[in-house]
């Protein structure tokens, strides 16, 4: 058993990186380049500690591992840290994309790169502590705390419309977490402690598991985001400099889903079988309307947002369904997609930075200039769309596959978001990629540099990996999402069979 405490080394290891850049000196040419590669090594060498992690981690225990705690207020609030297979594919996500974010921001950010960098050091720690808090009270100040430098990352470095984007994201998000911060009081009232082990065991009555989820649920689904709560997300992609993207697709947005795991499904049971048509009904409207709605768009970042919030749709649709496939299904379909989506923003930044527009119209002939680029671009667009062999087909199809058991109409409208998600990606990458080479700006395109190559292959090889064999991911989660689905599962019935008694 690891002695040495390795979650709280993984969580703090970025902000000791961060200390260190924030004390680097030198001139201003010096400073940058030193901020840049402190900042690369810290990502790679949490990253490495974070590998510990999964190499020690034990797959059939579906309990808390890595366990630490020390006492911190006097209340009986704890520094509590430990992970489960729910939150260690996040944890390893997290650190893994941090270094692509790094490296993709090598040229891009030329103004104030210390702080830039600082402002990621920071949102690591903060979103690996999201995903290792077991006290409800840490986790509500790393999962605020996360706010804060993604606001500056967009307000600071994001693109013209830039701080209207980044108050916009602000205040959607801190609205939605100022209702979970009572429902956090209301359950510490309740069971007498913020231990969130503890809670899960602890009985909440009907009436205040209604109220609590609804509070929860509002947070979550604003971070998911969850249809009507989801503008926010195209304008924060739109403004936010391509690793702000990358981070906010695939880690941020996945919050709200491992939020949903982690308290609504095992702490409020009787409200999640109440409120699951709910879910279904938005999930479908996000997954049908926000497609309709990306094969509308002009500029290619949005477009992607919207993706987004369609492929979030299947993993709340899986989530509620309470199936073993549907919440597995949904675990590894938010892993999918912070590999794919991330992986998009990035292939968007790389024409980006070339043309300095966004704008779908300006491209086309592509494949002619830079082949490698066409060919990188394909492979994740078809994981956008769900191609089997490709990670993106095995979590939808799980999602599906576990709904269906639940609600036949969920699943069979939301099979049409596969459609038409193959509609949209298609047709962006035609527009952008094939036809006539014969705008003058594209003639001097030049194919991928061996930096880009170093972001997007790892990523093509995961996603390809993942498709063919994703036992991996699935393993690594399956005992303690077998363990979350029998409790639920066991909640409903013994309150179905009381109803029948009475």
């Amino acid at each position: 058993m690891t002695t040495w405490p390795i979650l709280s080394v993984t969580t703090f290891l970025p902000l000791v990186g961060a200390l260190i850049v924030y004390l680097s000196r030198g001139d201003d040419e010096a400073a940058r380049r030193n901020s840049r590669w402190i900042a690369l090594w810290t990502t790679l060498i949490t990253f490495a500690v974070s590998v510990i992690l999964v190499l020690r981690f034990d797959p059939a225990n579906p309990d808390f591992q890595f366990v630490e705690k020390a006492s911190w207020l006097a209340t009986g609030i704890t520094y509590h840290m430990g992970v489960d297979g729910i939150s260690l594919p996040l944890v390893i996500l997290t650190t893994a994309v941090m270094p692509f974010c790094i490296i993709a921001s090598w040229k891009a950010i030329t103004s104030r790169v210390r702080e830039y960098m600082m402002a990621f050091l920071i949102l690591e720690t903060l979103m690996v502590g999201t995903f290792s808090a077991l006290d409800l009270v840490l986790f509500y100040l790393f999962f605020e705390g996360g706010l804060i430098p993604m606001f500056l990352i967009i307000g600071v470095w994001g693109g013209p419309r830039r701080v209207y984007a980044s108050f916009k994201f602000f205040l959607y998000t801190l609205l939605g977490s100022v209702l979970m911060l009572l429902a956090i009081m209301a359950l510490y009232w309740n069971g007498g402690t913020t231990d969130i082990p503890t809670l899960m065991h602890t009985a909440v009555p009907r009436s205040l598991q209604t109220w609590a989820w609804l509070a929860f649920f509002a947070s979550f689904a604003v971070k998911m985001p969850m249809w009507p709560v989801h503008t926010w997300l195209p304008d924060a992609h739109v403004e936010a400099p391509t690793a702000g993207s990358v981070v906010l697709a695939a880690i941020l947005l996945k919050m709200g889903g491992y939020g949903f795991l982690r308290f609504s499904l095992p702490m409020f049971p009787l409200a999640s079988h109440d409120f699951a048509p709910l879910i279904f009904t938005l999930s479908v409207i996000a997954i049908i309307y926000t497609s309709l709605v990306a094969l509308m768009q002009e500029d290619m970042k949005k477009l992607i947002a919207y993706s987004s919030v369609a492929h979030m749709g299947f993993v709340t649709m899986g989530i509620f369904a309470g199936t073993m496939q549907g919440v597995a299904g949904g675990m590894f379909q938010m892993i999918s997609h912070g590999i794919v989506s991330g992986a998009l923003f990035l292939c968007v930044g790389i024409v980006y930075d070339r043309l300095h527009t966004r704008e779908i119209a300006a491209y086309g002939g592509l494949v002619n200039r830079m082949p490698l680029y066409a060919m990188t671009f394909m492979v994740f667009t078809m994981a956008n769309v769900g191609l089997p062999g490709t990670s993106g087909f095995v979590g939808e199809f799980m999602t599906l596959l576990g709904t269906f058991k639940v609600s036949l109409p969920t699943a069979f409208f939301a099979t049409f978001g596969v459609i038409l998600s193959a509609a949209y990606a298609l047709w962006l990458y035609r527009k952008v990629v094939f036809g006539a080479l014969v705008k003058p700006s594209l003639m001097s395109m030049k194919d991928l540099t061996f930096r880009e190559c170093l972001t997007l292959f790892p990523m093509i090889a995961l996603t390809i990996l993942f498709g063919v064999y994703p036992k991996p991911v699935l393993d690594m989660s399956a005992a303690s999402v077998q363990q979350l689905v029998n409790n639920y599962n066991t909640a409903v019935t013994a309150v179905k069979a009381a109803a029948l008694l009475q």
